[in-house]
């Protein structure tokens, strides 16, 4: 992808429903779908989080008559836009080559599917093969299709499989014509008229059927799509807003987005009681799990979010979260199915600091999480997914040694701010001990300022920066990002960053040159321009690449030191302009709710500038009037 204008998907699911589902396009890539094509190779059943991460549990369903295709590319259809329809509740595509109106509304584990069809041949539904195994058989006397997948993308998944359950009213199929081969079923249908429903398990088939009975039983289609139309709508208006047309669509197209992720991962047995798949080890447990989320992302602007208005939500995933330091020994940093790792450093530290200040979890869950983030912030992992890259020589020197490891500037931040982070915690908890050694600890993002550049820089074991400093530089000791915009991740001591720099004054002149500066970059390590380069280069905001994490707090840091009316220059200007309610409206990787996050607070004029201090940033919003649970901000 060469740029990106969210990166999303339009998934029809319930709010942290644990089964998506989207159109597909063309499954020979992790980027399956796109609103140019106007055809489709059926309807994905899909967990992905992001492209760059892959998918895991899925399966194709396509409305197939006539010559039957047995891959995705065979059994193509172009779509009529008319009769079709994109909705976080309901999705149902028009399929001109089959004659066939397809409806699907979906529960947290399941859904319901509706067929119409238009043809003279005999019509079929067909599973087909969208990644990994597939292993189907079809149970007459029940009218029950049972499948399994495989598949996992980058993730550490032991045993990993997707079970599922495709019930049909025994009248309506034709088992004499049905077809199971490798990797696809095609189940003939006796109506051109059929409900079905179908679920999924990390557990069994039997759990399936638990799920298909609790959340569809004998409930028709209609009830199904209009009990999800309602649970979209009771989250959606948890914020209510006046303001003009485009922001308002905007707006809550992008509290729909902050609301897919995390994505449950547990399951109710018959009896009521939570279990979950173990990706560490592949056994199942008791209690909830929630997977599907990147925490260098999401830290910034979806929990601080979810502070406000998905506590009960929030409360479970931090739960969730110190589950998985149980059951496999570490805190997760980005979880798909099982752990990816694929950012760097450890920002559930922030996730859990942000929970502990505002009373979303109990002691004993807070007990648990520190004792987590005391074990990643001292103990090296073996496997480069967990833990902190690199803690041996940070706990030696006081930060990450360049020639050591890449990206050693946001590394040495990171850890500097997670410090912070396990302090906050130990403070609240009574633990002044541990407070104050991490409170001390959090100071080291001191050692790799260069008084004489003014930047922060890669400094080697023996305490010499890196040669040929070019603040332009992108890749190398920095993640994702240049000097420029790196120095400034010391969101819990902005204080510390002004005395480095020689007072406030000084800090406002650095963002004055960081706004006024090109939009230029240097490729450095990355070898070529990656997407994040040419956003910030097209909209040009100076060096301000709000297209990607690190530059989010930046526009507020004026309003933090007392110049409110730049921050509200520079946001209003980022929101008008860069976001609409389009295919192409953000400006960036909208990357698990995040950026939906930050257009949601700046347009109510709030920001946490550092999630985990109890404080937020207020500026004039966008909005004429807005209330958070019905209460006026």
């Amino acid at each position: 992808m060469r740029y990106s204008n969210g990166n999303t998907l339009p998934l029809t699911q319930r709010p942290f429903g644990m089964l998506s589902l989207c159109p597909q396009t063309n499954g020979e890539s992790r980027w399956f779908y796109s609103p140019d094509f106007p055809y489709a190779e059926g309807v994905r059943l899909t967990h992905q989080p992001s492209p760059w991460i892959g998918d895991y549990g899925t399966v194709l369903m396509m409305p197939q008559t006539d010559i039957l295709g047995n891959t995705p590319s065979m059994a193509s259809s172009s779509i009529l836009e008319r009769n079709s329809d994109l909705a976080p509740h309901y999705l149902r595509l028009n399929l001109t080559r089959p004659s066939c109106v397809f409806e699907l509304a979906p529960t947290e584990r399941a859904c319901a599917m509706r067929l119409t069809f238009g043809c003279k041949t005999l019509p079929y539904l067909s599973f087909l093969a969208s990644q990994g195994d597939y292993e189907y058989t079809y149970d007459s006397e029940r009218g029950m299709l049972f499948g399994t997948n495989n598949a996992h993308s980058q993730d550490d998944a032991r045993d990993f499989k997707m079970y599922f359950v495709v019930l049909f009213k025994k009248e309506d199929v034709d088992a004499s014509k049905i077809q199971i081969g490798e990797n696809y079923a095609h189940i003939a249908l006796a109506s051109k008229k059929v409900e079905a429903s179908l679920a999924i398990s990390y557990i069994s088939h039997e759990m399936a059927l638990v799920s298909l009975e609790r959340e569809i039983g004998m409930c028709d289609f209609d009830i199904i799509k209009a009990q999800g139309e309602q649970a979209w709508e009771e989250h959606l208006s948890r914020i209510e807003i006046e303001a003009d047309e485009q922001i308002m669509r905007t707006f809550y197209s992008c509290m729909y987005r902050t609301f897919l992720f995390p994505h449950k991962a547990y399951e109710l047995d018959k009896d009521g009681v939570a279990l979950h798949y173990t990706p560490s080890d592949g056994k199942i447990r008791e209690g909830i799990r929630y997977t599907d989320n990147g925490f260098w992302d999401t830290y910034r602007t979806v929990y601080p979010l979810f502070s406000l208005i998905a506590r009960e939500e929030f409360a479970d995933m931090v739960k969730s979260f110190v589950g998985d330091y149980n059951e496999c020994g570490w805190l997760p940093r980005w979880i798909s199915i099982g752990e990816v790792g694929c950012m760097p450093s450890t920002l559930i530290d922030a996730v859990i600091a942000e929970a502990c200040t505002q009373g979303i979890v109990d002691r004993a869950t807070l007990e648990n999480a520190l004792d987590g983030m005391l074990h990643h912030a001292n103990t090296p992992s073996k496997e480069r997914r967990y833990g902190r890259e690199g803690i041996s020589e940070y706990l030696k020197h006081g930060y990450i040694p360049c020639n050591k490891h890449k990206e050693s500037v946001n590394l040495t931040l990171d850890f500097a701010y997670g410090d912070w982070c396990i302090a906050i915690v130990a403070k609240v908890l009574g633990k002044a001990d541990i407070y104050n050694e991490y409170i001390a600890r959090a100071q080291n993002y001191r050692h790799i300022f260069d008084k004489n550049e003014r930047f922060m820089r890669g400094k080697d074991e023996n305490g010499a920066f890196s040669p040929d400093f070019d603040p332009f530089k992108w890749g190398g000791d920095y993640t994702e990002a240049s000097a420029w915009q790196s120095t400034l991740a010391v969101q819990h001591d902005i204080e510390g960053l002004c005395d480095l720099l020689g007072g406030k004054d000084k800090l406002i002149e650095y963002l004055d040159s960081l706004f006024g500066a090109p939009a230029s970059f240097r490729v450095n390590t990355y070898s070529g321009e990656i997407h994040e380069m040419s956003e910030m280069a097209v909209v040009d905001f100076g060096q301000c690449a709000i297209s990607n994490q690190p530059s989010f707090h930046i526009p507020y840091m004026y309003a933090y030191l007392g110049e409110k009316e730049k921050s509200e220059m520079w946001i209003r200007r980022i929101c008008t302009e860069l976001f609409k309610p389009t295919p192409d409206g953000y400006p960036g990787d909208e990357d698990n709710g995040t950026m939906s996050a930050w257009y949601i607070l700046s347009c109510l004029g709030l920001y946490r500038m550092c999630p985990g201090k109890d404080e937020w940033i207020k500026i004039k919003p966008l909005v004429r009037d807005a209330k958070i649970l019905g209460k006026s901000i």
